[in-house]
């Protein structure tokens, strides 16, 4: 698949029993634009993880994730980094940026904001003995574009205008080992495994992204 069209894809997974939307806390920017007498938000934000555990939510494979999950922990609970680096990405229509956590001169966390005009991407990769270690993706899905005010709403026959609140927030945890993605969990899934056929597609999705990023940051 194109990497111009790998956000996309997150787009499609579909809702198991209820919405889980309300499982990630998110803030509202205060930054308002007004727009043919239309006051809207124009960003909103999804928090990144700090000072959290990764808790199980079934038994499969407790023991080899426990030292994944420690690290994750030990990792978001950082407050004084060495170095922070930034870096623009232009790969969604509204932008985006990652970020390089540097502790003692080595790479620990990378963080990547992708914003659309219908949804925003948090993404957190976490690094153990140098190796891709855990990876946490955050999608906010809007109900409507962030432009989708009532006038389009009722220019379109629609019922809805773009509201934060009936917005849908879907989560991605996956967990490495040697290179390999072992396990994957997602919150609309019902916690059952995902078959070996999905996780080697998600394992290749997931390094080959990681992989350019590393190479991004090589080439500054």
């Amino acid at each position: 698949m194109k990497q111009t069209f790998y956000i996309l894809t997150f787009l499609l997974l579909t809702s198991c029993g209820q919405s889980k939307s309300n499982q990630t806390s998110t803030t509202v920017s205060d930054t308002i634009v007004a727009t043919n007498n239309v006051v809207r938000t124009d960003t909103v934000g999804l928090k990144e993880t700090f000072n959290e555990e990764d808790l199980p939510v079934n038994e499969f494979l407790t023991i080899r994730l426990k030292p994944i999950r420690a690290n994750f922990k030990r990792i978001n609970s950082i407050t004084n980094w060495t170095s922070i680096d930034t870096k623009e990405l232009s790969e969604s229509t509204e932008g985006g940026e990652a970020k390089f956590y540097y502790q003692k001169g080595q790479l620990k966390k990378i963080v990547t904001r992708h914003y659309g005009e219908t949804f925003q991407l948090l993404t957190e990769y976490y690094l153990l003995n140098g190796q891709l270690s855990f990876v946490f993706e955050k999608r906010h899905k809007y109900n409507r574009p962030l432009y989708y005010d009532t006038t389009a709403m009722k220019e379109n026959n629609d019922t809805e205008a773009f509201n934060i609140d009936k917005s849908e927030i879907i989560e991605d945890r996956s967990y490495f080992e040697n290179g390999k993605l072992l396990h994957q969990i997602n919150n609309q899934d019902c916690g059952s495994p995902f078959a070996d056929e999905y996780l080697l597609e998600e394992q290749k999705r997931i390094i080959t992204y990681f992989d350019k990023l590393i190479g991004q940051k090589k080439k500054k």
